[in-house]
């Protein structure tokens, strides 16, 4: 692997901010972690950029043992959420910075430069300063600025967070398809389920300093361990298992070991095929259009549910339906 963490542990007046977190990514991995605020990532990635040091564990890159490297030895390229770029220095400089602070000069640097600025789509833009740029071409620079001395590890600190939506979703999907073109490992901090779902390869899902689940975003999204990976990763219907046993008893048999009160069934709205039928048990008390697709709060036994339906289905509020569910997953209450 090139990128080793274990056992990380780090506290903050006492208190445990990480608590022994262990895990790997490969040489063209992209990693992100996921979790509320609070939870540890934003420390975890200072950790492994060199910018906080750690309590106890061990930071390994490509077979180094690199905890005791200060930032500037540790080729990592960093993007922050903020962008950090120099006001007064237009886009190029911006970028030749940490190329002269290298010791390169004169041609080699203006062709390093005219390159980056290229691959991320400012070949035009060189001599514009940040506050002449867009918050989308902000952010571009802040990225050829972090690969302009070619890093081992590309480190992404919440890089979306302050861009508008659409914005945000055309950058996402720029920066995954530059990191496959460049094959470099990348660590990305962000508390969007959407990102970590549509860039990752590997989510690593914190909670309290710890690692709540760890793998691929279809593992998490359609298999989580736990009710709060169920709850943080998408959109979730948990049942107990007094209730499965009299509305969905085929789930049963799926049901790990246990007492009944230790597990859950987690059914995405995807997950929940309804259609009119006046002998239904369930009532739908609002849909809600979002395009493509609407949204259905269901009453159902006593039980409040959420389904997704098509965008052109013509159920309304009041109906009554049946509910019928082949997919589901059990999660730790």
């Amino acid at each position: 692997m090139h990128l080793r963490i274990d056992k990380l542990g780090k506290r903050w007046n006492g208190q445990p901010v990480l608590d022994g977190v262990t895990f790997a990514a490969g040489a063209s991995d992209f990693v992100c972690l996921l979790g509320p605020s609070g939870c540890g990532k934003t420390t975890l990635l200072r950790i492994v950029a060199g910018l906080t040091p750690a309590d106890t564990g061990t930071v390994w890159l490509d077979g180094r043992d690199i905890g005791a490297l200060p930032a500037s030895e540790r080729r990592m390229g960093l993007v922050f959420q903020s962008y950090s770029l120099f006001p007064d220095r237009d886009a190029a400089a911006n970028v030749a910075y940490p190329l002269r602070l290298k010791g390169r000069r004169g041609a080699e640097v203006t062709r390093r430069v005219g390159e980056l600025l290229d691959l991320v789509g400012l070949a035009d833009q060189g001599t514009k300063y940040p506050g002449e740029l867009s918050g989308g071409q902000q952010q571009r620079v802040a990225l050829a600025r972090a690969l302009a001395t070619e890093p081992e590890l590309l480190l992404l600190d919440e890089p979306l967070s302050a861009l508008d939506p659409g914005l945000r979703s055309q950058l996402r999907t720029d920066i995954r398809a530059l990191q496959r073109s460049l094959g470099i490992p990348t660590i990305m901090v962000t508390h969007d389920r959407n990102e970590a779902l549509s860039m990752a390869d590997t989510i690593i899902c914190l909670r309290e300093g710890r690692i709540e689940q760890a793998g691929t975003p279809r593992d998490l999204y359609e298999r989580p361990r736990s009710r709060f990976v169920a709850d943080f990763i998408g959109r979730a219907n948990l049942l107990p298992t007094s209730f499965v046993r009299d509305a969905l008893p085929g789930f049963l048999e799926r049901r790990p070991p246990g007492g009944d009160g230790t597990f859950e069934l987690c059914l995405r709205p995807e997950d929940l095929v309804i259609h009119a039928d006046p002998r239904g048990e369930a009532t739908i008390e609002d849909v809600t259009f979002l395009g493509n697709h609407a949204r259905a709060a269901l009453a159902w036994r006593g039980r409040r549910l959420i389904a997704e339906l098509p965008g052109h289905c013509t159920l309304s509020r009041g109906e009554t339906v049946a509910i019928d569910a082949t997919r589901g997953a059990w999660v730790c209450a």
